[in-house]
């Protein structure tokens, strides 16, 4: 049987994801995304040179990887026309893609509602991107969505349009913003078929019949499990599941192939958008984190907001994912600041709670209790080897592990494939050339 590893967000996303997925996609068989969509921005450093992705797996640059666009979804053919034509732009030319037939669909009206939608909310802003991802999946289980394999059946799509335009013309006419017209939305989509059709296949069949073999699987999560509709800051969340648990709902697999869980953890956490955040900073040293780190969102450019490590959320996103190990990103980042802080668990109206509460109401009244812990000087982005880092960076990756009861088990000192170590097993089986 393959080899299998589920890389996900631990925190509110943008954790790094996008490389701690590389670095195992350039030994993977395949790479599958299986859920969110082309709002889940992230990128990739190798060769001196980033590259940005949405909605495509990022396996991407290895013409050998096998890359699938999960059932779990919901995609923007448009958008993956777009990004495709900017890859292939960038020299990226040599590679695998399969989509899902049973992938939702993005439509253009989705996109136009989720603005509208967010423009009414006045002061109660999500802090959504506008991609159209909510109302997408909000289609879906309606049953008035559209779905990829349409695409490869004219007739049918034709239909499936007219019924979806027949409940959402009339809702766009309501809030008096233009209205799609059925035969210029076929036109257009009958065009998309052309380019990306023979991409669109059974990829359920197709992970399932890697799974038989012996090679290595990566699933790739999207967002963070704080934005999981079900367990995060709701209202301020994503539309989907980040979970490994989803993993074999939208890739459609049986559960029992779910391997080792990587959370990725950043040394510190952001968050893009509104909602409550309970180890923000405002001061001097957030705005540095900031800048060293390049916080600004890969989707939407928009300012991250920078807060101390939250290990309250960590055990409790752990506890959710099954996490096995934590993949610690942007530790680099940290260098310089004298004294660090780390939460380790929330008070509520005067008591410990266990888990991050259920509302925003209690969750805005929390207050965090942190452990303080000395940092260092040293500048860590050349250290190769986990023993080679600074005393008390190593005290600081103990602490996550003791704090969280799951061990560290790969550390990104920078941005760059190279500038990433193994100190797991686990982790490290999953390497072939290791």
């Amino acid at each position: 049987m393959a080899k299998t590893l589920v890389v996900l967000g631990s925190q509110w996303g943008d954790e790094g994801k996008g490389k701690i997925t590389d670095y195992f996609a350039s030994q993977a068989d395949m790479v599958v995304r299986y859920q969110g969509g082309n709002n889940a921005g992230h990128s990739v450093m190798f060769d001196g040179r980033k590259h940005s992705l949405r909605s495509i797996p990022s396996g991407i640059f290895n013409p050998e990887t096998v890359n699938v666009m999960g059932n779990g979804m919901v995609v923007n053919p448009v958008s993956v026309v777009a990004e495709l034509k900017k890859l292939n732009d960038e020299g990226v030319t040599d590679y695998k893609l399969y989509i899902s037939d049973r992938a939702a669909m993005v439509m253009p009206w989705h996109s136009v509602l989720d603005g509208a939608y967010e423009g009414n909310r006045g002061k109660n802003l999500i802090g959504t991107t506008k991609n159209g991802i909510g109302p997408a999946y909000a289609d879906k289980y309606s049953r008035i969505g559209l779905r990829m394999g349409d695409l490869l059946e004219p007739e049918y799509f034709r239909k499936r349009l007219e019924a979806a335009l027949e409940v959402k013309n009339p809702e766009l006419k309501a809030l008096g913003l233009p209205e799609f017209d059925v035969d210029q939305v076929y036109d257009q989509y009958m065009e998309i078929a052309k380019q990306i059709g023979p991409m669109i296949t059974d990829t359920s069949a197709l992970i399932n019949r890697h799974l038989k073999g012996e090679g290595h699987i990566l699933f790739e999560g999207a967002q963070g499990m704080m934005l999981c509709i079900d367990h995060g800051t709701y209202p301020y969340v994503t539309s989907s599941t980040p979970s490994s648990a989803s993993v074999p709902v939208g890739a459609g697999i049986a559960p029992q192939h779910i391997g080792t869980v990587a959370g990725v953890l950043k040394a510190y956490c952001t968050r893009v958008g509104e909602g409550p955040f309970p180890t923000e900073l405002h001061d001097e040293i957030g705005d540095g984190i900031r800048e060293r780190g390049h916080e600004y969102g890969t989707v939407t450019g928009r300012p991250r907001r920078v807060g101390w490590l939250d290990a309250q959320v960590a055990r409790y996103t752990a506890q959710l994912a099954g996490i096995t190990n934590w993949a610690v990103t942007l530790l680099d980042v940290l260098s310089g600041i004298d004294t660090l802080k780390i939460c380790k668990g929330y008070e509520l109206d005067g008591r410990m709670i266990e888990n991050p509460p259920a509302t925003i109401a209690a969750l805005e009244r929390v207050k965090p209790v942190f452990v303080e812990l000395p940092g260092w000087k040293e500048d860590i982005t050349g250290v190769k080897r986990y023993e080679d880092l600074p005393e008390n960076a190593r005290k600081y990756l103990e602490t996550i592990g003791e704090l969280t009861g799951v061990p560290v088990g790969l550390v990104s000192v920078g941005p760059d494939r190279t500038q990433t170590f193994i100190t797991s097993p686990a982790l490290a089986e999953f390497l072939k050339n290791n």
